[in-house]
């Protein structure tokens, strides 16, 4: 039972909330200082003081009094209005990572909501009924407005969501896992939607593929350079300390791990100097975007236990302060940076590749990887499938967050785009999984070609892993459908433990 309090939920957390479906509670000093908070709001509203977002419109319309009697009325309207989302719904991992965070953004007890709402929501996240939200429409300033208010409309039996793998009509969903719809209060729509909850779920999960990411990428350049014949000198420890980053250093320390005890690679290689780049720099290129991947895995991990909504209650001041910590810069550069280091795994891994099937460069191998080449034409065009992939990546990888277009009447005068920015880091993921993929299927085949007797014990751990799904390919075959099965192992990351059964655990 994971348990939300504003302060201490952890991205493994998220994770096992998102993909396992545990079950989240909300602890009993969470719901004191909810109660507090709301309590503060119910006494605003008696003072007849204009606050935003309860007795005040919204964005431009903030100059407008509402009158009290239409308070509940006003955060229905921002709901119903607010949600204008577009294109495909977003995953359901995603979704239940955008009710959890929510959740757990409330639970901090600076945002006035009832915590009988809050109990609701929560009910339907433990339930699985999840909200239809649209992956498009938010510009990730004012939060993330538009997918949010999607989140809500079941909460209040509007909309769509998903139910024991049905789609329904929001309140269908609603009766079916025996939860009653609420009607909001002043300052709930406003305090459900005012959050950077949507681009921080997407990027969460993704920043933590990423790390799993890394480590497949070591494995997979190590079985590269097991056929490729490298020189390990060049991970020699201590030229890596000598610069001191601390990815560059893990990198290192891993290759040297997982090729100790190999015959195809050592220390020094009859007839050769040094290696190409692709091979010789896997610690400083690898290492370079791991350090990227840990920061922003830092920035999220504070995120996913920040207050992100406006106003914000301060009961024991008894301030209401109007500020801006909906604002998704913060995440928006992170999901950026964090989509450049995934590129650039692809980037490398694809000129391995490229090395493994160019005979001119693969070390003695037969052109492209092909018994019979000329009838066969091997694994020409799964490097071509690469390249496809990562030319795509370098279009993607351009940063979202450099962009900014007004909104509300230029009330909201710059907005970060950070939800863009964590779904382009989702599809470059994909991407570069799909590009290591490629190279693991050609590494496969090039060492099964070189002599797999002769790997490390932890490349040859991995190269069973392959083997247990992948034959060598001694004729033309249907490349897809291997090309699938290699994607699969790199995303369920099974090479992960078969490797450090041999080597210990990998950085």
């Amino acid at each position: 039972m994971i348990e939300l309090n504003g302060a201490t939920l952890t991205i493994d957390e998220v994770v096992r909330v998102c993909r396992a479906g545990e079950q989240a509670e909300i602890p009993q000093e969470a719901r004191l200082a909810i109660n507090h908070s709301r309590a503060h709001v119910e006494a605003m509203l008696k003072s007849g003081e204009a606050v935003y977002g309860l007795t005040t419109g919204f964005g431009k319309f903030s100059e407008k009094r509402i009158a009290d009697e239409d308070a509940a009325k006003l955060q229905r309207n921002l709901i119903i209005s607010h949600a204008c989302g577009t294109g495909e719904p977003l995953p359901t991992e995603a979704v239940r990572g955008v009710m959890l965070l929510r959740l757990n953004a409330l639970a901090s007890g600076f945002s006035g909501i009832r915590l009988s709402t809050m109990e609701t929501l929560l009910a339907m996240l433990n339930a699985g009924v999840h909200p239809i939200i649209p992956e498009k429409g938010s510009l990730g300033a004012s939060g993330d407005l538009v997918p949010l208010a999607h989140m809500v409309l079941p909460l209040i039996g509007l909309g769509q969501a998903e139910y024991r793998g049905e789609i329904l009509p929001g309140a269908e969903a609603m009766r079916r896992a025996g939860i009653e719809p609420v009607q909001l209060a002043a300052k709930e729509g406003l305090a459900l939607i005012n959050g950077t909850q949507v681009m921080t779920a997407i990027g969460a999960l993704c920043v933590y593929d990423a790390m799993q990411l890394s480590k497949n990428a070591d494995i997979i350049a190590s079985l590269t350079c097991e056929a490729q014949g490298c020189i390990t000198k060049a991970f020699d420890p201590r030229v890596h300390l000598l610069r001191g980053h601390a990815g560059q250093i893990a990198c290192a320390e891993n290759l040297r791990n997982i090729l100790s005890g190999s015959q195809l690679s050592g220390e020094n290689i009859p007839g050769k100097v040094q290696d190409a780049y692709s091979i010789r720099c896997i610690p400083q290129i690898h290492g370079a975007s791991r350090d990227a991947v840990c920061y922003v895995y830092e920035a999220v991990s504070r995120e996913i236990n920040a207050v992100t909504d406006n106003p914000l209650i301060f009961p024991k001041e008894g301030d209401v302060i109007s500020g801006g910590n909906f604002h998704g810069q913060p995440m928006a550069l992170a999901f950026d940076f964090l989509a450049i280091a995934l590129a650039e795994f692809a980037n490398v891994s694809e000129r391995r590749t490229e090395r493994l099937v160019n005979p001119a460069l693969n070390n003695g191998l037969p052109a492209f990887l092909a018994p019979n080449g000329g009838l066969n034409s091997g694994f020409m065009i799964a490097q071509y499938a690469a390249a496809a992939l990562v030319s795509e990546n370098k279009v993607l990888a351009h940063p979202a967050s450099v962009d900014s277009i007004p909104s509300s009447a230029n009330q909201e005068d710059h907005v970060s785009m950070g939800t863009i920015a964590a779904r382009k880091a989702v599809e470059i993921l994909k991407n570069t999984q799909r590009v290591l993929a490629i190279e693991l299927f050609a590494a496969g085949q090039a060492a099964g070609l070189t002599g797999e007797s002769k790997l490390s014990p932890a490349t040859h751990a991995a190269y069973t892993v392959l083997r247990a799904e992948v034959p060598m390919v001694e004729q033309d075959i249907l490349m897809y459908e291997q090309m699938a099965k290699c994607e699969r192992i790199v995303i369920e990351n099974r090479l992960i433990p078969a490797v450090e059964a041999i080597t210990g655990e990998l950085n």
